[in-house]
């Protein structure tokens, strides 16, 4: 009997505790504008409020972030692993082949 209200109390608990808990936060996209140079040859690639991760074009040279949120760069086309951060402002050279960025 003392272990049933035991239970009982702590599913109650667990319950009320559950219903405090702040919800997650909603991605929101970066303002602005994420530029990519990929050669002479081509257009600049231009990312408006980008949100989430964004596969570069395959011969992508320099990634600059115009929006008002850091970037994150990656080397592989699923923004996973190790990154480079890229200040709102700034640019950077970015790896030939499948990159990525997250904004």
């Amino acid at each position: 009997m003392i272990v049933r209200a035991i239970l009982v109390s702590l599913v109650a608990v667990g319950s009320v505790l559950g219903l405090a808990a702040p919800a997650p936060a909603a991605v929101r996209a970066a303002s602005g504008d994420v530029v990519v140079f990929s050669t002479e040859a081509q257009p600049l690639d231009v990312y408006r409020d980008p949100v989430g991760c964004q596969q570069l074009p395959t011969v992508a040279h320099v990634l600059t972030n115009q929006t008002d949120r850091p970037v994150k760069v990656y080397g592989n086309p699923f923004c996973l692993g190790p990154s480079v951060v890229v200040q709102p402002g700034y640019g950077t050279h970015v790896p030939g082949g499948a990159g990525s960025f997250s904004a």
